[in-house]
């Protein structure tokens, strides 16, 4: 165990802590194995040697910025405290998880919280083209981005492409207002939303105008090629079986798939039968393909969640056993 005291010289105060202590407590949310004592411009911290090298580093780094700008703005304190767990390899080895996917932007560690979810890390390792279905909440979109990112920024393939049906879910595109754009992406939004949660926003910015990370619907896949890529479609329920067979067929060289869905929600006409449900029979023995299969046990939302498909899974029994 160390003791340090860091003095926060030359620095607003205010600034520095936040609205109410909001950056000190996010930094001890980081680093809970460390005690922090905070006394006017005076903190004290307790914990082992490279946590506190880390953390004093950090601080001179918030110290900076607001005597460089006169403040500390929120996503400017999200992107500091990420650079700097980033760039310690100490950090990462001394928080050594089996289910740790990544960091994401606050430093908060991203994991597979669940059996389910600890069975599609370790099959995305195994296979080119990996099946993960599953009900609402079982985190099976956070956390193939979270892989896909992860693969990003190891450098293991070049670009991300996360791609979504645009199917009109009791909404007509054509009355909802904008250009296409527009229409298409509160269909694209739950995507945008992970990757918010784990890219720095400046950096994600740069990928989303570099095509480094292209976020498309399903039809835009048509005649492409693409390689060296970790490429997801969610919500693949709602891809037609044509569309299915056009968008597995785009895997190139030294590319991955993740195919998530939920075949208790599929959104398509009486006449159109869901390409997911056909993978998920004629693709079974086939080399480098992968399924994994998420239930009720691995929801991470509210734990009503869990308990609303539970009740939902006994009504479908009841009904198949009539």
């Amino acid at each position: 165990m160390q003791e340090q005291i860091l003095t926060i010289d030359n620095a607003d105060i205010r600034a520095f802590y936040g609205t109410n202590d909001e950056y000190l407590n996010r930094i001890r949310e980081t680093f809970p194995d460390v005690k922090f004592i905070a006394r006017g411009n005076q903190l004290k911290l307790q914990g082992e040697p490279d946590k506190i090298q880390i953390i004093s580093q950090l601080i001179g780094s918030m110290i900076q910025e607001i005597q460089r700008r006169g403040s500390l703005e929120h996503y400017r304190f999200s992107d500091i405290l990420a650079g700097n767990i980033a760039n310690s390899s100490s950090f990462h080895e001394s928080n050594s998880d089996p289910n740790l996917i990544l960091y994401g932007v606050q430093g908060n560690p991203v994991r597979a919280k669940t059996k389910g979810q600890q069975e599609m890390v370790a099959l995305s390792t195994q296979n080119d083209i990996l099946f993960a279905v599953g009900p609402a909440g079982t985190g099976k979109t956070y956390t193939a981005v979270a892989l896909a990112v992860k693969a990003l920024k190891e450098k293991r393939v070049r670009k991300i492409i996360l791609v979504r049906p645009a199917v009109e879910a009791g909404e007509s595109l054509g009355f909802l207002p904008g250009d296409l754009k527009e229409k298409i992406d509160p269909y694209l939004r739950p995507l945008y939303d992970a990757l918010e949660d784990m890219i720095l926003p400046e950096k994600l910015r740069a990928y989303l105008e570099k095509n480094i990370i292209e976020i498309a619907p399903l039809a835009y896949m048509r005649g492409r090629t693409l390689t060296n890529a970790f490429i997801l479609l969610d919500e693949a329920q709602n891809a037609t079986e044509l569309q299915m067979k056009m968008f597995l067929t785009r895997l190139g060289i030294d590319s991955k798939i993740i195919v998530t869905g939920d075949t208790t929600q599929i959104d398509l006409t009486k006449n159109q039968k869901s390409g997911l449900l056909q993978a998920l029979k004629i693709f079974q023995n086939i080399p480098n393909i992968g399924f994994v299969f998420l239930n009720a046990h691995d929801v991470v939302r509210n734990k009503l969640v869990k308990k609303i498909l539970e009740a939902y899974e006994t009504v479908s029994r009841l009904e198949n056993k009539e």
